[in-house]
């Protein structure tokens, strides 16, 4: 009887120590829950998760939407304001994990480690976006996660009309608010 119960024990806490955490982005268009690769892109989710946890995402706007390619967000408030982010991160693109269809990755400058809050959802598979060698054209973007429910939402947002606005291509003609981002207990 110990045993079993040694080895239940065992089981549950290693259902908490590889589970993975979940996310939702409440929008104006709707839910977006995603499951994020902490173990495969720690520094990212860790990255994403401190924006998520002290609310930074709230009121935030996807700035750039391209069908057939992605909708990105994490930067700009609902009056295209960008908003102070932390320093930039550690490129994690060598993790293994590819560019395809539903992942979310982490937006960045040509600069390998010039992530900050930005990220985008795929919403076809872009490949030619992951890490394939070490100059900054070939290193890639970091995916940390993907899209677990609301690609209906996804795919909502990606149809939307946009235009240009200043410095501003393929912004949305209406705002697609992040209402609230919250880690799912």
């Amino acid at each position: 009887m110990k045993d079993i119960i040694k080895l239940f024990t065992i089981l549950l806490l290693s259902s908490f120590v590889f589970a993975n955490t979940k996310v939702i982005l409440k929008t104006n268009f709707g839910d977006i829950t995603l499951k994020l690769y902490d173990k495969k892109a720690p520094k990212t989710v860790k990255n994403f998760l401190e924006y998520v946890n002290s609310d930074f995402y709230n009121e935030t706007i996807f700035h750039r939407v391209i069908d057939g390619f992605m909708i990105q967000g994490g930067g700009y408030d609902t009056n295209l304001k960008k908003k102070k982010t932390n320093k930039p991160i550690e490129n994690e693109a060598t993790n293994g994990l590819s560019n395809v269809l539903g992942t979310i990755a982490m937006a960045r400058t040509s600069v390998i480690n010039s992530a900050t809050s930005q990220f985008f959802i795929n919403v076809k598979d872009n490949t030619f976006l992951d890490h394939t060698g070490k100059s900054p054209s070939q290193y890639g973007y970091a995916v940390f996660g993907k899209v677990i429910s609301g690609m209906a939402v996804v795919n909502r947002i990606k149809k939307t009309k946009t235009g240009k606005n200043g410095p501003f291509q393929n912004l949305p003609n209406t705002n697609i608010v992040i209402k609230k981002a919250y880690v799912l207990p």
